[in-house]
């Protein structure tokens, strides 16, 4: 039983981790608080140009003060409790696919994962696409993506 501990906060500080750096992606200006213009800078960074001053400030109104580290981690945590992790990522996902097709850009994820944070390597892309081929119009199938990352092996078609 000692070890399952072991292993499980290994996860959880990875996971806190992996927040810390979503948190520094959102915080553009490092001031160490996300704010209204860190947020219309991330989403403008992800091609969303045309976002609402309300849907800012509703984002924003979603915590009870400023947003600093611990409040965004106390938000995702609610947010995620009890949530299949398939779910979370295509949740993730979903973000870079505002038209909800279920596809993304192979040029648009890749340039994503060659250049935040832990970047892929050239030879990662290589093994990416060589396990999940984009179709002709250089369309990438994220749930497809999730499924495998989330059960193992490709579902059978």
């Amino acid at each position: 039983a000692p070890k399952k501990a072991k292993r499980r906060a290994g996860e959880e500080r990875s996971q806190i981790q992996e927040y810390k750096e979503a948190f520094t992606i959102i915080d553009q200006n490092r001031d160490g608080i996300i704010s209204k213009d860190d947020l219309r800078d991330v989403l403008a960074s992800m091609g969303q140009l045309n976002v609402k001053n309300e849907e800012l400030e509703a984002m924003i109104k979603e915590a009870s003060g400023p947003i600093n580290f611990t409040v965004f981690l106390t938000m995702f945590g609610e947010k995620l409790k009890g949530a299949d992790p398939e779910d979370v990522i295509v949740s993730a996902f979903k973000v870079l696919d505002p038209e909800g097709t279920g596809f993304i850009k192979k040029q648009f994820l890749e340039e994503l994962l060659t250049t935040q944070c832990d970047r892929f390597s050239a030879e990662e892309m290589k093994n990416l696409w060589a396990a999940f081929p984009p179709d002709v119009a250089g369309n990438v199938d994220y749930k497809n993506i999730c499924y495998v990352i989330t059960h193992g092996e490709e579902k059978e078609e």
